[in-house]
């Protein structure tokens, strides 16, 4: 259980900026050592600036969860339903219907307080309570620490699939939990 008191909800407009921070702050976190400064940077200016967050809040296929401690926002969590679109996921995630939980990272001074976890029940929740019959996830294969998490919480490694961040490529493993 967590040290801190913290609540999960769904995100709304006025948190685009501050998820774009949190999202600045915890995504080199799970880069491997060989991502470069300016291949991460690229990839948070792509995909997680706070122009992004409005648009994912606005996606009704998309769900963005925040975790609050102390009125700031210390991790979240984006869900999206629907088809892998990647054809390496298609073709080992076959339970349907299925959502992505495509991002889920916490401020590194609340990691281990139960903020991930917290996260993780509202996502799986969420998921299940928009009607999927299972979730899957990319993780990187380098990322021991998130693959042992995702393992405590009902997740098995379906297959591999590779991902982009600014021009490299890395190699992540794909994880499904069905409900």
């Amino acid at each position: 259980m967590s040290n801190f008191p913290v609540t999960v909800e769904r995100a709304d407009i006025p948190d685009a900026a501050e998820l774009g921070e949190v999202a600045a702050a915890t995504f080199p976190l799970a880069c491997p050592p060989e991502s470069t400064p300016a291949d991460i940077a690229a990839f948070i200016e792509q995909w997680l600036s706070a122009e992004r967050f409005r648009e994912y809040l606005k996606d009704p296929a998309r769900i963005v969860l925040r975790a609050v401690s102390d009125g700031d926002i210390v991790g979240y969590a984006l869900l999206n339903a629907g088809e892998p679109a990647d054809p390496d996921v298609a073709a080992v995630i076959e339970t349907r219907p299925v959502t992505e939980l495509s991002k889920m990272y916490v401020l590194p001074g609340h990691h281990g307080n139960g903020v991930a976890a917290a996260l993780m029940t509202a996502a799986l929740e969420a998921a299940r309570a928009e009607g999927s019959a299972a979730v899957w996830l990319g993780v990187n294969q380098q990322n021991a620490r998130a693959q042992r998490f995702y393992g405590k919480h009902g997740f098995v490694i379906a297959g591999t699939k590779t991902f982009l961040v600014g021009s490299q490529r890395h190699h992540d493993y794909v994880m499904q939990r069905s409900f």
